[in-house]
């Protein structure tokens, strides 16, 4: 059975607000707006949103664990020019006023923090790989259910265009 096509015109959105084209929003894809806009940002997704559904629930997900947190700050602070320059200026103080040459405890140190930091950096690349994972899934579901919805469309239309053709075959078949 196919479903009427509402006139032009009409809509269920409500008054002062823009519905979004059908095709724009499959232009758009699960990955957000392909266009960005003038001013340079991103249009929001028509829930509001300005990210992937996954990338969203992995984000609230990882804002709900504290654990989860930290690792992100340090991750993120380990990544910054902040970080570099704390470095240089400590590592220039403790050589010059701490220790002297050749400075063994500041090796056990950068030692130390180098296997920290490469921990962190595994989480991460660990956290980028589950989220790319899981937004793969959701888009392989998401194509292959609009691949179902368009056979079935293209078989109701061949079915309604073979009744057309039918109908108009036996039209001209009944007028002398």
């Amino acid at each position: 059975m196919v479903t009427p096509i509402p006139p032009t015109g009409t809509s269920d959105v409500p008054s002062g607000q823009q519905e979004e084209p059908e095709q724009a929003r499959h232009t758009a894809g699960a990955a957000g707006p392909a266009n960005p806009l003038a001013d340079g940002t991103q249009a929001a997704q028509p829930d509001g949103s300005r990210h992937h559904p996954v990338v969203a629930a992995k984000q609230a997900q990882r804002a709900a664990d504290l654990q989860l947190r930290i690792a992100d700050w340090i991750t993120t602070f380990a990544g910054s020019m902040p970080f570099v320059y704390l470095h240089v200026a400590l590592f220039t103080i403790w050589m010059l006023f701490i220790e002297s040459k050749p400075w063994p405890m500041l090796t056990l140190v950068v030692s130390l923090e180098a296997i920290f930091l490469s921990t962190f950096v595994m989480i991460g690349q660990n956290r980028q790989a589950d989220v790319q994972q899981a937004k793969a899934y959701h888009d392989f579901n998401e194509q292959e259910l609009e691949l179902k919805t368009n056979t079935e469309l293209t078989r109701e239309i061949h079915t309604l265009t073979t009744e057309l053709h039918n109908r108009l075959l036996d039209q001209s078949a009944r007028q002398p």
